[in-house]
């Protein structure tokens, strides 16, 4: 069974850190690419970061780049967001997906609000 478990997530001041842990099992997670999305109320849901399974290489939204970083640890089989500086625009469910090729994986969100 494939599951993918988000942790990580809170209230944080702005300006604040926080860091966020996706847990995958039930499929081969070092040959998946991995994203982290994000949706705030009434917006859709937006790409935040990705990175490759083939060589690592990461891609970010303009809105995070400098602030947020995302890494993956396949023996682990966990993927990271690590969020810096974060603004009250960051505030969103975030959520952590699994692609390859027709396969698409997801998890079920973790919140994060900042305000303070």
């Amino acid at each position: 069974q494939v599951q993918l478990v988000e942790s990580g997530g809170g209230l944080v001041q702005p300006g604040g850190s926080l860091r966020l842990s996706c847990a995958a099992s039930g499929f081969t997670f070092r040959i998946y690419d991995m994203r982290w999305y994000r949706q705030a109320p009434g917006k859709e849901r937006e790409l935040v970061a990705a990175i490759r399974a083939a060589d690592g290489s990461t891609n970010y939204a303009d809105s995070v780049k400098g602030r947020f970083t995302i890494s993956r640890d396949n023996a682990k089989n966990t993927v990271y967001l690590q969020m810096n500086s974060l603004k009250s625009e960051d505030t969103a469910v975030y959520y952590c997906s699994g692609w390859r090729r027709n396969y698409q994986y997801w998890g079920q969100g973790t919140q994060v609000t900042v305000s303070s």
